[in-house]
């Protein structure tokens, strides 16, 4: 069975010599999706206000954002590999002295530079495999890999992540839970260190350090300098605004009597039916990265993305008030948002074709990008909740969605594999109308004989 699971990967058109890395991916992610479902409230046991405790996790997102902007670069002039080593190992380190250190202290200030300071590992690990990705892949089949990519991601972070703790807490107790994350992240390095294979960009093969530390520098202003890669780091972060935003002003929303909710759910009901997101996304990542490959980078985004996730702003918020407390519609709705959030899995792949001497300033931005989407979505909520209500601000995301359609026609890839495609049935039509030329003429000239 394992030897046809990765027949079936390289079906995809992803070498045998990285599936394991994605495995890694998954490993890795678990650990540090440990804590993201308690720590506010671990937090707020310990004698901290809830403001500290969610700004713990704002800040930790601030950091790893500025590490993802970093990752592709680095991994570019340096070698993927070795910045995911790095990564793992900054991460094992600073999160040993925040549980040995930072958090018996009770120091805010101490355990709030500890943890912001653990954010610049992860986004070092998993997206320097995404650079590794788009110098292994071919081009036609990036989307598929970052389909793959993406699934790995969610089933450490949003599944392993989640589901492991809450059988561990009962039994352990929080703080001792935290711990439970280290060998997650051992493992995660030691599959890097012995299986990732090493790769260095023939770009920078022949460079200084200097040379590399000026590439660096300057692939971080690609942003400015290029058009379409402005454009796309703009959608990335419109693809996110559900998937950020909803999880701070639904419950408020759904589960109680403020901002006008009817205490529609309860607060479990409303956390399984905000699971099927996730659960819907480790499929449709697979699923669209072979369908953007095989029928088109942009299109697919425009109406099963933007389109979708904006239809599904609003139903999240109308439903209720329409329907009542109807979990099953609001878990189709749900189901949507997880179909529309995956459609997005080509960008990098445009980015790559958008910017072809540059792919890793690229994807560095597209990585700042999918972090900073976690800044957008919430802030937009904190923003607008006093001003316009629930109400105002789904309608302000399907406007942005809406902005998306639009910035989707200014892009124009030219995608490796459709374009041959295309050749060929041009190629294809024109021979057979040539063909069926000669045919006619032939059966005139016989015409004329007779």
């Amino acid at each position: 069975m394992f030897i046809r699971a990765i027949e079936a990967v390289e079906r995809f058109g992803i070498p045998r010599k990285l599936i394991v890395g994605f495995l890694t991916i998954a490993i890795f992610m678990t650990d540090d999706g440990f804590e993201l479902t308690f720590l506010t409230k671990y937090m707020v046991d310990q004698g901290f206000s809830a403001s500290q405790g969610s700004l713990l996790i704002t800040v930790y997102g601030l950091f790893a954002a500025l590490a993802g902007w970093t990752a592709g670069m680095l991994a570019e002039m340096f070698g993927a590999r070795r910045i995911m080593l790095v990564g793992a190992g900054w991460w094992i380190g600073i999160h040993l002295i925040f549980l040995g250190v930072a958090l018996p202290s009770g120091i805010y200030p101490l355990i709030l530079a500890v943890y912001a300071l653990r954010g610049f590992g992860y986004p070092l690990f998993i997206y320097s495999f995404v650079v590794l990705l788009s110098q292994t892949v071919r081009p036609d089949r990036l989307s598929s890999a970052m389909g793959l990519f993406w699934t790995c991601f969610s089933m450490g972070l949003g599944v392993f992540g989640a589901y492991i703790p809450s059988f561990l807490i009962p039994i352990v107790g929080e703080y001792r839970t935290f711990w439970f994350a280290i060998p997650f992240s051992v493992a995660g390095l030691i599959m890097c260190f012995a299986l990732v294979p090493r790769t260095r960009s023939a770009q920078s093969a022949n460079l200084t350090h200097m040379q590399r530390l000026e590439r660096v520098a300057s692939g971080a202003t690609i942003i400015f300098r290029n058009r379409d890669i402005a454009v796309c780091s703009a959608i990335r972060i419109i693809n996110s605004l559900l998937l950020y935003g909803f999880p701070v002003i639904m419950p408020l929303y759904l589960c109680g009597r403020q901002y006008g909710g009817e205490n529609w759910f309860r607060i479990e009901d409303w956390m399984r039916i905000w699971g099927c997101v996730f659960i819907v996304m480790l499929g449709f990542n697979v699923f669209w990265g072979w369908f953007l490959d095989h029928f088109g980078w942009v299109w697919p985004m425009r109406w099963f993305g933007c389109a979708l996730l904006g239809m599904c702003s609003l139903s999240f918020y109308y439903i209720p008030r329409w329907f009542g407390a109807n979990a099953a519609l609001m878990v189709v709705a749900a189901i949507l948002i997880g179909v529309g959030t995956s459609a997005f899995a080509s960008i990098p792949s445009i980015m790559n074709a958008l910017a072809p001497n540059e792919r890793g300033a690229a994807l560095s931005v597209y990585n700042l990008s999918a972090g900073l989407a976690t800044f957008v979505g919430p802030g937009i909520a904190t923003i607008l909740l006093t001003m316009l209500g629930i109400d105002g601000i789904c309608w302000a995301y399907a406007i942005l969605y809406a902005t998306g359609i639009l910035l989707t026609y200014t892009l124009h890839p030219k995608q490796p594999g459709i374009v041959e495609r295309r050749r060929k049935t041009v190629v294809g039509a024109e021979a057979a109308a040539a063909s069926a030329t000669e045919t006619v003429e032939a059966v005139r000239a016989s015409s004329d004989l007779e």
